[in-house]
């Protein structure tokens, strides 16, 4: 399932890339840019996705482990509440680009 979501999101990127090519956005804390660097939208999405899916991974492992009786309750709900974040805020990246999306069908040509 997440490597169905995986390739969606990077699929959704590299369109959206496409439309906005030169736009630059601030560097992310997980990954540093240096100074001159282009960072395009799409590559961004690309690392938002990517971090997503290793938080959402890391909360089924974790998951699994203490299923096993390998992994402490503490760790588990730590492990599933920051997948809960990440999946929350792909959820609410999604649902703007769809609103974008629609604005722009909407514009008068």
């Amino acid at each position: 399932m997440l490597e169905a979501i995986s390739s969606t999101a990077i699929t959704a990127g590299q369109a959206a890339s496409r439309i906005t090519e030169t736009q630059t956005v601030a560097p992310s804390a997980t990954s540093p840019v240096q100074a001159g660097d282009d960072v395009g939208f799409d590559s961004v999405m690309k690392q938002v996705t990517t971090d997503a899916i290793g938080t959402l991974k890391a909360g089924e492992s974790a998951s699994i482990s203490a299923i096993q009786g390998k992994e402490s309750t503490r760790k588990v709900v730590e492990a599933l509440m920051s997948a809960e974040q990440a999946l929350q805020t792909a959820v609410a990246v999604r649902d703007k680009v769809v609103q974008a999306y629609q604005e722009v069908v909407r514009m008068s040509i």
